[in-house]
């Protein structure tokens, strides 16, 4: 499939798991990408993985940071020429028990995860309503049932859901299309159990996990790229759980 040829995507937390995934999946469709993250290794490490018919560009960029959010948008439409998919994967995951999650901690996951979101697609709006084109946001499962220790989260995934819809709404008629994905018991470093604190209830985590196991990130990049493609023409508003039935 060439979905993708002749259409310009950028990626955020292109450094690994999702992001990287979706990078590697569009660029074989034949996207020219801008790949961004604040990981500058890792993000050039995924733009050297991709190959396809499309030109890919890296940059460096902290996503909750205008100026550095602006420097992005400006260098893809003016060395790749337009903005047809703005894809926003970038953040970070906390599980605290919430009575002592501290304040600097819930605002530094609202301001990346939700924030940094609404910075991209407000930078990127003036050139997708230009090409018609679309955004697809990084939801989560814990943003539509309770997450044990995911209070700030959980909190900025739903923020994530509402902006979603809100821009689906308002801009729809113009020709702009803005879904997200939900995803559940997926394999990546961030959700790693190794990163996460020691003390918490694993009975209450593992309820939410998936009938039989856990999928590698390429499950949500290929729902990704059906939603970014024309194939997702009809799709506006939406928020699509890749959980492996975790909660049906």
């Amino acid at each position: 499939m060439n979905r993708f040829e002749g259409k310009t995507g950028l990626i955020t937390g292109a450094a690994a798991g999702i992001g990287r995934a979706t990078a590697l999946r569009l660029a074989s469709e034949g996207a020219s990408l801008m790949l961004v993250d604040v990981q500058a290794d890792a993000v050039a490490e995924t733009a050297g993985l991709c190959a396809g018919s499309g030109k890919v560009l890296h940059m460096a960029c902290d996503v909750s940071d205008p100026a550095q959010v602006g420097a992005a948008i400006d260098r893809c439409v003016s060395e790749l020429g337009k903005l047809d998919v703005l894809v926003n994967i970038a953040g970070i995951l906390s599980l605290d028990h919430t009575h002592e999650l501290s304040l600097e901690r819930w605002n530094q996951v609202l301001t990346i995860n939700l924030t940094g979101t609404f910075l991209f697609c407000q930078a990127a709006l003036p050139h997708l309503l230009k090409s018609r084109g679309n955004i697809v946001n990084t939801a989560s499962t814990s943003a539509l049932a309770g997450m044990p220790y995911g209070a700030a989260y959980g909190a900025s995934k739903a923020g994530v859901m509402a902006l979603t819809r809100t821009l689906a709404v308002e801009y729809g008629k113009k020709g702009l299309r803005a879904n997200a994905v939900s995803p559940g018991s997926i394999k990546t470093a961030m959700g790693s159990r190794q990163n996460l604190p020691e003390d918490l209830d694993w009975k209450l985590i593992e309820r939410h996990m998936p009938l039989d196991e856990a999928r590698g990130p390429e499950v949500v990049a290929n729902v990704i790229a059906m939603v970014g493609s024309d194939e997702g023409a009809h799709i506006n508003g939406e928020s699509i759980r890749v959980d492996g039935g975790t909660l049906a």
